[in-house]
C-alpha cells in the first residue's frame, strides 16, 4: 500500500472523478460529502483513525462524493482493484457498512436528539475535532437545531 500525507483542506476526490481510491486513515481525519444544487454540503461520513473512506461507486464509474482532509492526515491508499485482491481489512470495512446502515435507518426514523446521541457513540473521539456546522450537516439538521439539542442534553 502506498502511504501518503495530506494537509488539512486537501481534496482527495471530487464528484465526477473516474478513479475512486480507498483511503485507510492511520492518523488524522477525513470526511466524504456531497454538495447539493444550492451549494450546501451534506456530510456522508467521517473517517477517523482506523477507518476506511471511499466512494461506493463502481470501478471506473464517476464518483458521487467529495473526499477531503479535515485535519493533517497520514493515509494508506489502494485502488479498488487492489483492495479486492488483497481482501483488505475486513473488520474496518464491516464497521463502515454497519455505521452507514444504522445511519440510514436513523435518518428515516429518529429525531435530532437521537441522531446526535448516536453520532457521539459512533464518533466519540471527533466531537471536539470538527465544527458544529459539520456535525449538523452529518445529522441532516441546521446548526441552530443542533445547538438546541446540545443545550437540552446539557441540562
Amino acid at each position: 500500500m502506498k502511504k501518503i500525507a495530506v494537509k488539512k483542506g486537501d481534496v482527495l476526490q471530487r464528484k465526477g472523478d473516474l478513479k475512486s481510491l480507498v483511503y485507510l486513515v492511520d492518523k488524522g481525519l477525513l470526511r466524504s460529502y456531497t454538495i447539493d444544487g444550492k451549494g450546501r454540503e451534506h456530510i456522508y461520513m467521517f473517517g477517523p483513525e482506523g477507518w476506511i473512506v471511499t466512494d461506493n461507486c463502481g470501478v471506473n464509474e464517476p464518483c458521487d462524493l467529495y473526499i477531503d482532509a479535515v485535519e493533517d492526515s497520514e493515509l494508506r491508499v489502494v485502488t479498488k482493484e487492489e483492495m479486492l485482491q488483497a481482501k483488505l481489512d475486513i473488520k474496518a470495512l464491516q464497521r463502515r457498512l454497519y455505521v452507514m446502515q444504522t445511519r440510514i435507518v436513523m435518518l428515516m426514523s429518529s429525531n435530532a436528539k437521537e441522531r446526535y446521541e448516536h453520532f457521539i457513540k459512533t464518533y466519540p473521539d471527533i466531537t471536539q475535532r470538527v465544527s458544529l456546522k459539520m456535525i449538523a450537516s452529518y445529522l441532516g439538521i441546521s446548526p441552530e437545531a443542533l445547538s438546541r439539542v446540545r443545550h437540552k442534553l446539557s441540562q
